[in-house]
């Protein structure tokens, strides 16, 4: 499997950021309510407005794929974090399930569905899919640097070759 290798500080820093994004989703699903009034009316008059210009938009798909797009940075921060690419997905799914459940439960105003499952789930499989495609080419790029000696950023030159010793004489200091 193709793993972006992290110390313990950038594992520290992911898990930070996975920490805030998880307190931002949270505030997103778990509030009474959805979002003010005149949110819904921007969307519903910006889908308007594309319709009437002959773009195949509707209220449905944007909240679809905004559904997607939310859990997109879950499969990238959780792909850093997790060694095995089906565990960050099936994470997403119990992550999704949960929020769903605790809407269900606790928040009358809210309407769980389980499309948003599907929907959740497929952008955490987007964003680990996203991280396994570009550490693929992560290596590759090494590689190539490593040949060609381009890349160098630590200040030093490459090694060179020594030259013979023909006497003490020729080999100059």
């Amino acid at each position: 499997m193709c793993r972006v290798r992290m110390g313990p500080p950038s594992r520290r820093k992911t898990a930070a950021a996975l920490a805030v994004y998880l307190l931002l989703v949270a505030r997103v699903t778990l509030w009474p309510e959805p979002a003010p009034d005149g949110a819904f009316d921007v969307v519903r008059a910006v889908v308007r407005w594309l319709s009437d210009r002959g773009w195949p938009v509707t209220y449905a798909g944007v909240e679809a794929v905004s559904n997607v797009l939310m859990f997109v940075p879950f499969g990238l921060l959780v792909g850093l974090l997790v060694r095995r690419w089906w565990v960050v997905v099936l994470l997403g799914l119990a992550t999704s399930a949960a929020i769903e459940l605790a809407q269900l439960a606790f928040l009358p105003t809210r309407v769980p569905t389980v499309q948003d499952v599907v929907l959740n789930t497929l952008g955490a499989a987007t964003g680990v899919l996203a991280l396994r495609l570009a550490a693929r080419r992560v290596p590759a790029r090494r590689a190539d640097a490593r040949r060609t000696g381009a890349g160098r950023t630590t200040g030093r030159r490459p090694p060179q070759e020594e030259p013979a010793r023909r006497g003490a004489a020729d080999v100059s200091r």
